[in-house]
């Protein structure tokens, strides 16, 4: 997608702090950082949000990855991953993401 901030990330047109990264997916610090640690991880490919993740292993591979980026981070005290899905579910950008919050302790109900 010629016009997504993540898919212009991904393939290092638009520069990010990037944490960690694989063949299928990227982790870059968030510019608008809600917790000490927030990290994004994004798959390489365009997929528009959680609701639309093709079936197959890509899912399991975004979330081992928050857990490779939570413990590069040493979030051993706790994290949480967030992702948002559509208009009503706060998703912001139309690129499947997902948040890897930490540093502090989080609070609940979240929103």
């Amino acid at each position: 997608m010629t016009d997504c901030v993540f898919c212009a990330i991904a393939t290092g047109a638009i520069p990010a702090e990037i944490v960690a990264e694989a063949e299928g997916w990227i982790a870059f610090r968030d510019l608008q950082p809600q917790a000490p640690v927030h990290v994004l991880v994004v798959p390489r490919e365009h997929v528009p949000s959680v609701a639309a993740l093709p079936s197959g292993g890509l899912g399991g591979e975004l979330l081992l990855a928050c857990a490779q980026v939570a413990r590069s981070e040493s979030l051993e005290d706790g994290f949480r991953v967030v992702t948002n899905t559509g208009e009503d579910g706060g998703q912001a950008v139309p690129h499947l993401h997902f948040h890897v919050l930490g540093g502090r302790r989080m609070g609940w109900p979240p929103g």
